[in-house]
């Protein structure tokens, strides 16, 4: 492993991974996601067990069977009924426990070393895929109970550097230190990031001064995150913890996207349209996890991925003129 992943300050003195300029070369447009369980994934495929996934009530499958609702996402099933991968956006994730998962995207990048989960990169992926004429790759750096104050707490705010920023930027590294060789379909390309997702929020209602210093912390994290890849108009979008019924957290997520100095390049996202009722969900008791309802899942990446491409939409426009 790169010696520049053993500590922080070896991380920090190495330059952000760049690939060299080369105009000739395809590239391929890199996406970090970045927050706790929510982005770990928690929506569920197709456990139908009565007693503990309520008869399989808003698992994926089941959602799938909903005109309405496959009209809009049905592209997950082919006419066998099989789910669908997609060729030209891949996924790399290392979850807390458990190996590796890279590969194109489907079903399955979730927390649980099974096909029967996935999270928010699933339909996220498929918005930027639609988008993109070039390959798209989502780096997803994500872990269960942590918070912005102190798990992910960023160098502007002050203090301890937390953990899990660092491990962030050290698994992000990881992810494009040699790629080619774990997607060979990837080889030749040059790497490009693109625009950063961030979709956490819920233990800072738990920890002391978390929501007073939500979106001091949150502005702090994206402006360090600019400094350390050299990307200072590097667009982002803030998902709403739409699933804690916490007006004053959901105010601080949005404040930080107004901050005056990010300009038209950040975008929060309301999601709380999208939780379901819990008897209408596999996990009646979740409700940290969106019951794990499959429908929520998807809207929600639906969601994050059209305002990432809105702000790109934007900077096109922009820099034409």
């Amino acid at each position: 492993m790169n010696h520049c992943l053993t500590a922080f300050a070896l991380l920090l003195a190495c330059p952000p991974l760049q690939p060299a300029a080369h105009q000739d070369k395809p590239v391929l447009k890199v996406f970090l996601l970045a927050g706790q369980s929510n982005m770990e994934g928690q929506g569920v495929v197709d456990l139908d067990h009565e007693q503990y996934y309520n008869g399989g009530r808003g698992i994926l499958t089941r959602v799938l069977e909903d005109p309405l609702i496959a009209k809009e996402f049905g592209h997950w099933r082919d006419e066998d009924g099989k789910w669908v991968t997609r060729d030209d956006v891949f996924v790399w994730y290392q979850p807390g426990r458990g190996p590796l998962k890279a590969g194109p995207l489907s079903i399955g990048y979730a927390v649980y070393d099974d096909l029967h989960h996935f999270g928010p990169e699933m339909e996220l992926g498929w918005v930027l895929g639609e988008y993109f004429e070039e390959p798209v790759l989502l780096i997803k750096t994500a872990w269960g109970g942590k918070s912005l104050m102190k798990d992910f707490r960023p160098p502007l705010s002050g203090g301890e550097v937390g953990p899990y920023y660092k491990q962030m930027l050290a698994e992000y590294r990881a992810a494009l230190t040699g790629f080619e060789k774990r997607f060979p379909e990837l080889a030749g390309h040059e790497f490009q990031l693109s625009g950063f997702v961030w979709f956490q929020g819920w233990n800072d209602m738990y920890v002391e001064g978390g929501l007073e210093s939500y979106a001091d912390n949150l502005v702090n994290l994206i402006r360090d995150l600019g400094d350390h890849f050299r990307k200072p108009r590097l667009p982002f979008v803030v998902g709403q913890t739409g699933n804690a019924n916490n007006e004053k957290l959901w105010a601080a997520q949005e404040e930080a996207t107004k901050w005056s100095g990010f300009g038209n390049r950040a975008a929060y996202v309301p999601t709380r349209a999208f939780l379901r009722k819990p008897e209408d969900s596999p996990n009646t008791g979740h409700g940290h996890h969106w019951f794990g309802n499959a429908e929520s899942y998807l809207r929600i990446g639906d969601a994050l991925g059209r305002a990432m491409v809105k702000l790109i939409d934007k900077r096109k426009t922009r820099d034409k003129k």
